[in-house]
């Protein structure tokens, strides 16, 4: 799908009409589709490709050890979510796949365990939380400057978002969706959803499947361009602006029958702000006159709600 395509590089480092023009493209980008591939993202390729390499090898270990690093109590926020525990809001059937949280290391002492647990350690494997924090640190910076261009567009100062992210509770998901054994009766790899945060980094897959909505209720398929990495806006983000920025439904769908053997991985970070953000429609969102579309609500309270619609914290 040709999504549209904007260089970073073009607002960090670009003149000022170079900047204006990178804004006006994104806005106009999660305005009407709510995805964009973006060049020159603050992440390495090695960085990329190590994170890969120690991904398919944690998955690969037996299930037992990894079993031994999934922490229920914690509602999958940290760690091991095994096979099909997960699913979509609207849907009862578990998705068909596995993951792994990586959180944020908090540098104040007095933060609550409560809402940032510590990552954790896998002994078999000393590089992964090295790669995934590595990881971790740079799509959170990457976030940041792309969150500094939709706080223009929005009208509000360029670093109105930094307040709210600094040491937010973002997530850094590695998904393994396995080869497909046998029919799956509603299941597929992800249901159809839209995301809880901010915005979504993802970068890149190993195989084709995700697919976006589009204005004409039709399904089409995203494959992330050479050098890119996929960027869209979550229902947090479309709340704060009073559905002036799209949160796209989206899902993975599964391969052709032929295609079944083979396995899929994707990485996506998840962009949340601190838990005490208020995610109150923005004034300059809502028409004069008008209702806001969405009741006041903190992201702490949205993302807890949301939790438990898809499974991960019980009622």
């Amino acid at each position: 799908m040709g999504i549209p395509s904007v260089d970073l590089a073009q607002f960090i480092n670009g003149t000022a009409e170079d900047k204006e023009n990178f804004v006006k493209a994104l806005g106009k980008a999660y305005e009407e589709i709510g995805f964009v591939a973006v060049k020159n993202p603050l992440i390495s390729d090695d960085t990329i490709a190590n994170l890969y390499r120690v991904v398919q090898e944690f998955f690969a270990l037996p299930l037992d050890v990894k079993l031994k690093y999934e922490r229920p109590e914690l509602a999958g926020q940290r760690g091991y979510t095994s096979f099909g525990k997960e699913h979509a809001k609207d849907s009862n059937a578990g998705d068909l796949k596995e993951f792994w949280h990586f959180g944020q290391a908090v540098t104040d002492p007095n933060a609550n365990k409560a809402d940032y647990p510590d990552n954790i350690n896998v002994t078999e494997l000393p590089e992964f939380i090295e790669y995934g924090m590595k990881a971790y640190k740079d799509l959170e910076n990457t976030g940041r400057h792309l969150l500094h261009a939709i706080a223009l567009h929005l009208g509000l100062d360029e670093h109105w978002f930094d307040q709210h992210i600094f040491e937010g509770n973002s997530i850094l998901r590695p998904i393994h969706y396995p080869p497909i054994t046998s029919e799956p009766k509603n299941a597929v790899r992800a249901g159809q959803h839209e995301d809880i945060n901010l915005i979504t980094l993802l970068i890149g897959a190993s195989a084709e499947g995700l697919e976006v909505l589009n204005k004409n209720n039709e399904w089409v398929a995203v494959t992330a361009l050479p050098d890119h990495i996929v960027v869209n806006v979550g229902d947090m983000l479309q709340r704060l602006t009073n559905n002036k920025l799209k949160s796209t439904t989206h899902r993975v769908v599964n391969p052709p029958r032929e295609k079944w053997n083979t396995p899929r991985f994707s990485i996506p970070f998840f962009l949340h702000p601190r838990n005490e953000m208020r995610l109150d429609c923005l004034p300059s969102c809502v028409e004069a006159g008008k209702e806001p579309a969405y009741a006041p609500i903190s992201a702490h309270e949205f993302l807890t709600e949301r939790l438990e619609e898809i499974g991960l914290i019980k009622k």
